[in-house]
């Protein structure tokens, strides 16, 4: 069961509960997978809203592994969506972006 406090949020996928986070290991992981230098450049990238399947799929990767699952990037590739398919994928990602970044500013300078 995930722990909001810790970060954590929940996904099924192929018909099974997933607990995802991003630990520092994981952040690390997706600076070097995105190509940027630090934190910030990573959290202004996500706040694009604009990410590709290739994105979220680097993002779901780490996030399982953030989250304890030993699941190589191939594996979780194959891994089938469940109802709500990729909306239902980019929302928990969206909701897991924000317990690691916080929420965008309403109004943005």
């Amino acid at each position: 069961m995930p722990n909001p406090r810790r970060g954590e949020v929940a996904l099924d996928l192929a018909g099974r509960r997933y607990t995802l986070c991003l630990t520092l290991g994981a952040l690390a992981e997706l600076e070097d997978a995105f190509g940027v230098a630090d934190l910030p450049a990573l959290a202004e990238r996500f706040a694009t809203g604009r990410l590709s399947s290739r994105d979220l799929l680097a993002l779901l990767a780490v996030a399982l592994r953030g989250g304890g699952q030993a699941l190589d990037d191939n594996e979780v590739a194959a891994l089938p969506l469940d109802a709500g398919g990729v909306e239902a994928l980019a929302n928990a990602l969206g909701d897991l972006l924000t317990a690691t970044f916080g929420s965008a500013p309403a109004n943005p300078p």
